[in-house]
């Protein structure tokens, strides 16, 4: 049995420390007898076996009040409270120092557990972490109310991000990748245009997914959608080489020899940016040594062109392919990646047999089964709770938690981000929102 210290280290769990502190507070009183204060000391070790875990020092010096006060030794529990508030008032002189150097020196356990898709080792993480334990020290000592401190250090409630609430920064949003594609977007001063090819939309997808993660605190959510059509624009790009590299050659049916050539590969340009997004989300590590935390909505209904419902139809078979395949560890073992969780809307098109996309259906249970993803949305209970000021019913991503961000849809806000694809009086699904 292990204990968590103030600093985060963790060390053996050492009765003989809570002896020794219950006999101080009761030297000047002499309220308990020697055999009384080994049973308590027997209770509390009871108490921490119980837990099955490594046990916080706070937490032990909870069991220590209680267990005085259970045995009426109620001038003993007041001189040990008010020892133990002493030492906090002047912990919170200086609280940072000793996490800091655990940290840094790998020591720190409740760091290392305290988030699996950070590794710890990895030096932007660890810069991450010592900066969040300043601003945590802030945060409690100034920014927020004393009772909210309070109550979250004795495990009343639990502050959520505490870290991160200097710095007021956003937390998640459902990307509007359409008008950063379309339109052309900067990333570090360098204007990047409307790409050409689906792999080259891929390709800035992912930049800007990191960009996003490293400027915010929590998930984002891109759709499909967006990307499908630049399928169409790979499309058009091979069927003139294709067209280019047989214009010379003689076939019976050379237009339906085209026709095969580029279908196989528009495939084959799909695979590959679907494939340059899935390795990019996993490998790429934001400035708090993390991969991005990104949501793929697929949404057929979306798209309302049937060429554009293809091509999206398209890129879902491909993501849910490969996200059955899995990708390789340092091992060479196939695993799931954590990223990018995958969400499936489920709708007319392909919820009974006989509709046109069933088969991506069967193919997203077959992807459940085997990765426990994607998760599964309802178009038609979407549509019957979700309805705008103007009575339209409306069906739109939600974050890897499950949680649903608050869009615009009384089409008040108007156009805060300045975005190209911005409709007046139009409902706001995308972009940066009231959450």
């Amino acid at each position: 049995m292990n204990v968590i210290k103030r600093s985060g280290k963790e060390v053996p769990f050492d009765a003989t420390k809570i002896t020794r502190a219950i006999s101080k507070a009761n030297a000047e009183y002499s309220e308990l007898s020697a055999e009384q204060i080994s049973t308590i000391v027997n209770r509390i070790i009871a108490s921490c076996a119980k837990l099955k875990r490594s046990v916080g020092i706070e937490e032990i010096q909870d069991m220590v009040e209680n267990n005085l006060i259970r045995a009426n030794a109620y001038q003993v529990a007041k001189h040990y409270i008010k020892y133990r508030y002493q030492k906090q008032i002047e912990r919170q002189q200086n609280t940072t120092d000793a996490q800091i150097l655990s940290t840094v020196n790998l020591e720190n356990e409740e760091v290392k557990q305290e988030n699996s898709n950070k590794n710890p080792v990895i030096l932007s993480t660890q810069r991450d972490y010592v900066a969040g334990l300043v601003s945590r020290d802030l945060t409690d000592r100034y920014l927020l109310p004393a009772e909210i401190t309070k109550a979250h250090q004795q495990g009343i409630i639990h502050f959520h991000d505490s870290d991160y609430f200097i710095h007021r920064e956003h937390n998640c949003c459902l990307m509007n990748l359409d008008d950063m594609l379309q339109n052309g977007t900067v990333i570090n001063g360098t204007m990047i245009e409307r790409p050409h090819t689906f792999s080259t939309a891929c390709n800035i997808a992912t930049q800007i997914m990191a960009q996003i993660a490293s400027n915010q605190y929590g998930g984002q959510t891109i759709t499909l959608t967006h990307l499908a059509p630049f399928v169409d624009s790979s499309r058009q790009k091979i069927r003139q080489d294709v067209i280019e590299e047989l214009k010379d050659a003689v076939f019976s049916d050379k237009e339906k020899t085209i026709e095969d050539a580029v279908r196989s590969r528009v495939r084959q340009e799909v695979r590959r940016g679907v494939r340059i997004m899935q390795y990019q989300i996993n490998t790429l590590l934001t400035c708090n040594g993390q991969a991005p935390f990104v949501s793929i909505n697929m949404y057929l209904n979306e798209a309302k062109d049937p060429q554009l419902k293809d091509d999206l139809a398209l890129i879902i078979e491909e993501v849910l392919l490969q996200r059955i395949e899995g990708v390789k560890n340092e091992a060479g073992m196939w695993i799931t990646p954590a990223f990018p969780k995958l969400l499936y809307v489920l709708e007319e098109d392909n919820i009974t047999p006989e509709s046109k996309y069933w088969y991506l259906t069967e193919l997203a249970a077959k992807c459940t089964a085997k990765r426990m993803v994607p998760d599964y949305i309802s178009e038609k209970k979407m549509l019957e709770y979700k309805i705008n000021e103007k009575g339209g019913r409306d069906c739109y991503p939600c974050m890897g938690c499950r949680s649903f961000l608050t869009p615009d849809r009384t089409m008040k806000l108007g156009n805060i981000a300045n975005a190209k694809n911005y409709v007046e009086g139009q409902p706001k699904y995308y972009g940066r929102l009231t959450a």
